[in-house]
């Protein structure tokens, strides 16, 4: 969500700073548009930060030997495209 966001917000920013020729009183049309093409950046590259952030995870299990009595950890690491039947 955030990367299309992102996407449009820059192609709005686009659009008004280089292809709106039209001169109102007390906006500046082309500041507004580069403002909105930075946001626009930035709002994707924070998108895909946290598409990357979700696709790996991590899980660990902890189990007690019944015979030993002792703790055993099992650790598994996997990415989104994994799967675990």
């Amino acid at each position: 969500m955030s990367i299309g966001a992102g996407i449009a917000l820059f192609v709005i920013g686009a659009i008004l700073a280089f292809a709106v020729n039209v001169d109102v009183e007390y906006v500046d049309l082309d500041l507004i548009g580069y403002i909105l093409m930075g946001a626009g950046a930035v709002v994707f590259v924070i998108g895909l930060v946290l598409v990357a952030r979700r696709r790996s995870t991590e899980s660990v299990t902890r189990t007690v030997d019944p015979v030993a009595g002792e703790r055993v950890t099992h650790t598994e690491s996997r990415t989104s495209g994994d799967q675990t039947i």
